[in-house]
Order: C-alpha cells, then structure tokens, then sequence
C-alpha cells in the first residue's frame, strides 16, 4: 500500500478510476488507472494500467475502497459534461479524436452527452437554448474542433450571461441603455468625417444620466478598471423551485478544448499541448486556470448604419485589416484545409491594402511617464521604441495572481509623432492608414508562429495587447510578418509597430466593409469598442507547462 502511494507521487500520477478483477487463481487483483508522462510516446500525458492483488478478497476489496474514497473526495472532477463535436474541422479530425480519447471518459466514469455539429451556429444555437436548469446539470462544455467552435460555446454562454457594463463607446457618441438595446445620439459639433491626415482629437465622456430603469454605460470619464460583475450561482438566493441564475464569472463551470482544428492557438496559449489524449486527461482530471476574455460590443456594422448595439467575445484575439481580410478570404477555400490561410494570406499580403482609422485606447503608465511623453510630442521629439524583457507566462504564474493596479505596467512608447495625449490622461489617440488593427488577448501560438503574436501576453491579468501596424513598404511588411514565424525573435521592434498594454480601446473606420476577424470567425463592424474582462471564465487546464 505504502509503495503504492509512494510511486503515483514521485511519478505525478493520479488514478482515473478502479476496477476490480477476479481470477479462477487464489489470487484476487484490482486495476488502478493512473495518468503518467511519456518520453516515447506522442501524446506528453498518457493512461496507463497497474495491477495489484491480494489472496485475502477482503484486503482487495477495502483497498479499493479506499482508493475510490479518495478520488471521490476531488471534488474539482467533473461528473457531466456537455460535449459538441465538429465532425469537418481540421479534414475530419474531430469525429476521429472524439473516437480516440471517449473511451477514457467512460473509464474515468465521466457521463458525456455528446453533440455533432450540423451546421455553422449550431453549438452557439444550443447553449444559448439551454435554460439555467438544464445548464447547472453540467460540470462544464468540452469543444472537439478548433478555435471557432470554442468561440460559438463561448458566445452562446455569454452573450445572455455575463452581466457587466459596456467598454467605453466610440468618439463623438453617447449611448444609453441595458446590454440589449441602446439609444444614441450625437454630440454638437461633432462631425462623423475622418481626417485625413494624422491629426491630434480628444475623446469626450459619455453620458452619465440616468434614463429610466436604464443604467449608464461605462463612459471614459468614469474609472478605468474596468471589472466585470457577477452573481454566484451557489449564492444567488431563491425562492420555491426557481432556480438559481447563472452568471459568469462563476466558480464552477469550466470549458475544455479537445483540440482538432486548423492552428489550435487557444490550447497552444494555455495547456501548451496541441494533443488530444493530454487534453482529455486534464479534462478527466479538472484542474482549472482563469482565462481573461475580450468583451468586444460593435456599436455600428458601417458607417452608414444605424446604431445597433451587438455584443460578441474572443477568447485569444480580435483583428481588422490584413486578419479580417485573409479570413474573409479563406472561406471561399475551406477545401483546402489549414493550407487556406497560407494561400488566403498571400493573396491579401499582395494586394497591400491600408485602411483608414482611429483608436483611441485606455493609457497604462504612471503620470511621470506620461508627463514625459507629452513633452516630448509637443516639442517634436520622436520617442524611441522600447521593449521591456518578456514575462513568459508559466503554472501558477505571479503576474496572473497578481491584482493589476492602474500603472503598474508601463506602456510602450510609440514612435509615431502623430500620437498625443488626450485632455483625459488615461486616453490616448492614434489616427492614420493601418495595414491591421490587432488586439491579443493571450499569446495566440500556434505551429506558424511558435511564440505567438504577442510573447509575453498572459492568460489572466486583465490586459489586452492592442497591435496597430502602420503603412508601411512591402518588403518591410513582410520582414514584419517573417518574425513571427521565427522562435526568439520580437517582430514588435519596428517603428511602423504600435504595441500597447491596455485594459479597452475603442475604433472607429470609414470603411464601408469593415470585417473583422474574432477567433477565426468573421464580424462585420465600422465601429467597435473592446475591453479585457478578467479571469472570466475557467478551463480544463493547469497552464502552459503541465
């Protein structure tokens, strides 16, 4: 017994489940199901099977018992879950890794209710149909597919769930109202023209009334930690046979990736392993990790239209220009398999279209800072690109842990003359032609680009990297481009490259056909604005490196 146990903690194994077995022999055995690494296998995790036994059946029987006490007593391993499989993704991967690892779920006595996807919207159809009963029957939401079926379940639990305030609005606009439906008007003197060239504005602060039973949303003269509320549903209180409503964040459901997709960056940013049987495994097993999401509300589809307020989520990035662009086009050769996005990706890259824009995002620095930024604006003086040692985000990592205070993290200077600091300190301009407009929520790896596009982003410190990429040359956009692909290298050097530290932005465009790119899925929006909301909402994960 003592051997037993000495061995599954030296060697990190934890048992999935036990079986006892009977033999004519005197001898009576019991199976322990444990999850162990590898050096020679594919998958980093793998099951594995010990055989112990006893004469006395007894001895057999209450060791069994004991060791069934203990993996009852981890509480954190989920029961039911809810699990939709994407039978097209990645040339028919996903049917096929469903396949391979559900027998470990049925050895793990994990209950799974599986779901094939027909069609496109069919996961996010299904979640957002699901009442708060039939939802708290579930332990959590498991994707068999890529990064766009995570986005669908995402999207279908949280437009209608999270209860939080807008991020602030466009320039120029005020709006009114609940997370449904909003009123907007403009302010005097304001005209809805672009400029032309790179000029210097200050954003004013939205409404702060009240109209009714509506609240106000989130203006930028109001603070800028942005915090997303909630209600527990353990605590919400109720009455008779009602139900307790669910809400994120919350402290029990989580989400899991079983990844079969084209790139996979969301498990390739958090549990670091693009394999399905180790991503089964710390699914069995139900270690947790917070994961910050992109609240992303776009106010206006062009900028002919009307004000309509639609909200989405992104869990790894949200990207305009050249990354809406190259998904826009890779839909028109989905038989192609991941090779789409490289063909897509030329084809874009060639016709090196720059769009007209302006952000104005949320600033990050201390006031010395930002004192010395501005005098160096005015007087002419172009500050020089500095980039602060990468924090690679790891287990257990501090900066997650870490409560983010206003200025903790200082900013990158942007060597751009055209940037200056708005009347508000804690907003700053940037106006121009960009080739693409990015935000990363985590650090978006995947096989193309092995440190992703943003290195140092971390899973759950309430902060987006927001990537402006100016017009620029080909040959230096390309240059640009080949940096990511090289592990080590830092494609965020160049002068055309913003790279900003910021808990929301907002964007405005003239563009008639604006599109952009949300977790792989296409989103049509002139005008948008986006903000970082903590940790909210758990995976089946125990971080980059298990």
């Amino acid at each position: 017994m003592f051997m037993l146990w000495s061995f599954l903690t030296k060697a990190r194994c934890v048992d999935l489940g036990i079986q006892e077995l009977s033999f004519k022999m005197q001898m009576h055995r019991f199976a322990v199901h444990v999850v162990t690494r590898s050096r020679k296998h594919p998958s980093p995790w793998i099951p594995c099977e010990y055989l112990f036994g006893h004469k006395n059946s007894e001895t057999c029987k209450s060791w069994v018992e004991l060791l069934s006490a203990c993996t009852d007593g981890e509480h954190d391993r989920p029961k039911n879950l809810l699990v939709f499989v994407h039978p097209l993704c990645g040339k028919g991967r996903g049917r096929k890794n469903w396949e391979v690892v559900v027998p470990l779920f049925d050895r793990a006595k994990v209950n799974t209710k599986v779901i094939t996807t027909e069609r496109a919207g069919h996961a996010y159809d299904t979640i957002a149909s699901l009442s708060d009963k039939e939802l708290k029957k579930f332990d959590g939401v498991v994707a068999v597919g890529g990064d766009g079926l995570f986005n669908e379940i995402l999207n279908g639990l949280l437009r209608s769930r999270h209860k939080t305030s807008y991020p602030p609005t466009p320039e120029g606009f005020r709006y009114v109202g609940s997370n449904e439906t909003c009123q907007g008007y403009r302010n005097d003197g304001l005209s809805n023209s672009m400029p032309t060239s790179n000029t210097v504005n200050v954003m004013l602060p939205g409404s702060s009334n009240k109209s009714g039973d509506h609240e106000p949303l989130l203006s930028t003269a109001q603070s800028p930690e942005l915090g997303t509320s909630s209600l527990n549903p353990n605590t919400e209180p109720s009455s008779g046979d009602q139900v307790p409503l669910v809400s994120f964040p919350n402290d029990w459901f989580r989400l899991g990736i079983i990844p079969s997709g084209s790139t996979d960056a969301i498990v390739l940013s958090t549990t670091g392993e693009r394999d399905p049987v180790t991503s089964a495994l710390l699914i069995i097993l139900g270690r947790r990790m917070s994961l910050d999401i992109a609240q992303v509300v776009r106010w206006k589809s062009s900028p002919s239209a009307e004000i309509l307020p639609t909200v989405c989520y992104a869990a790894s990035f949200a990207g305009y220009g050249f990354y809406g662009e190259v998904i826009r086009e890779s839909e028109n050769f989905r038989w192609m398999g991941p090779a789409r996005y490289d063909f897509s990706g030329t084809m874009v890259f060639l016709k090196h279209r720059s769009y007209e824009a302006k952000v104005a995002f949320l600033e990050n620095r201390s006031a010395d800072s930002l004192t010395a930024s501005a005098e160096n604006v005015a007087n002419g003086v172009q500050p020089r690109q500095k980039r602060p040692r990468k924090t690679i985000c790891r287990t257990s990592c501090s900066v997650c842990k870490e409560t983010s205070a206003a200025g903790q993290n200082s900013a990158d200077d942007v060597p751009d003359s055209s940037r200056a600091i708005c009347e508000n300190p804690k907003w700053v301009w940037s106006k121009g032609r960009f080739l693409s407009v990015g935000a990363a929520v985590i650090s978006c790896r995947n096989e193309r680009a092995p440190d992703g596009l943003v290195a140092e982003a971390h899973l759950s410190d309430g902060f987006l990297h927001l990537l402006l990429i100016r017009d620029c040359p080909l040959p230096l956009y390309l240059w640009h481009l080949t940096q990511f692909t090289k592990k080590g290298s830092d494609p965020l050097t160049f002068k055309f490259v913003e790279h900003h530290k910021t808990k929301a932005f907002t964007f405005i465009s003239p563009h008639d056909e604006s599109v952009w790119n949300l977790d792989g899925e296409l989103f049509q929006a002139s005008e948008v604005s986006v903000q970082a909301c903590r940790g909210l909402v758990s995976l089946f994960a125990s971080g980059p490196e298990v």
